[in-house]
């Protein structure tokens, strides 16, 4: 099936890991393929400004990775967010400081596993000790039941704990109901368990998800890999195009 285009009343939201970019072993293993910024400071432009990155990264590491381009951005899952004009609004920040202390030393007891310490959140990775899920899940489920205000995510090999009551789907929500975003039909890209919620959300707005990979999705659209995403997004800046290819 083709995937859906891209005219001048859509509202782009783009998930970073795995959508945008292939994921990588560690978190600041990434690769950004050298068209990737001008391409989306081009999207940007066409659509006016409705555009927004929609990631569990932090915003700093965002920024770091697509710089000198600043996008708007909901940042750690939609705790941390940047609106156009460059406000910046933090949602939540609960005390993560015994949790870190105790990852961190799990993590310093089997070297495969991986804390990244967040503003507002904390990721626990085991992409590199995949034997090690059992113990990761039971651990950072009891955790997430002795910290206050947050709640615990599965996603590619990782599990984080986040503010409670906030997601990607909310982050997308309230971007939709402001300028420049208001009034256009949503389109969200994503590719992990974590961008369920924002799939829901921009259906339920009247827009449409696109799953990238595998797995079992809300998401009415499907596309194979972040490459095939990225040619779907450059074929949306060719003005000889519909913006609409196959995955």
């Amino acid at each position: 099936m083709p995937l859906p285009g891209i005219g001048p009343q859509t509202a782009l939201f783009l998930d970073f890991d795995g959508t945008l970019v292939d994921i990588a072993p560690q978190p600041e293993a990434v690769q950004v393929p050298a068209d990737l910024v001008p391409l989306l400071r081009q999207l940007e432009r066409r659509l006016k400004g409705a555009l927004a990155v929609v990631s569990g990264r932090q915003l700093a590491d965002l920024d770091g990775f697509l710089g000198p381009l600043q996008l708007t951005t909901a940042a750690e899952h939609g705790a941390h967010q940047r609106w156009p004009g460059g406000k910046l609004l933090r949602l939540a920040s609960p005390d993560l400081r015994e949790l870190i202390r105790q990852t961190t030393a799990l993590a310093e007891s089997h070297p495969g596993l991986h804390v990244e310490i967040k503003p507002a959140s904390l990721a626990l990775h085991y992409r590199q000790a995949p034997e090690l899920e059992a113990l990761c899940r039971q651990f950072m489920a009891e955790a997430a039941d002795h910290t206050s205000g947050v709640e615990l995510l599965h996603g590619k090999s990782v599990f984080e704990v986040k503010p409670a009551g906030i997601s990607k789907g909310s982050a997308i929500e309230a971007f939709m109901r402001e300028s420049p975003f208001a009034g256009r039909l949503p389109l969200f890209a994503g590719d992990d368990t974590t961008d369920e919620a924002g799939f829901s959300a921009v259906q339920g707005l009247g827009g449409q998800g696109i799953k990238v990979g595998e797995g079992a999705t809300l998401a009415r659209y499907r596309c194979a890999t972040p490459k095939a995403l990225r040619q779907w997004l450059r074929a949306a800046c060719d003005e000889n195009t519909t913006g609409s290819i196959r995955p």
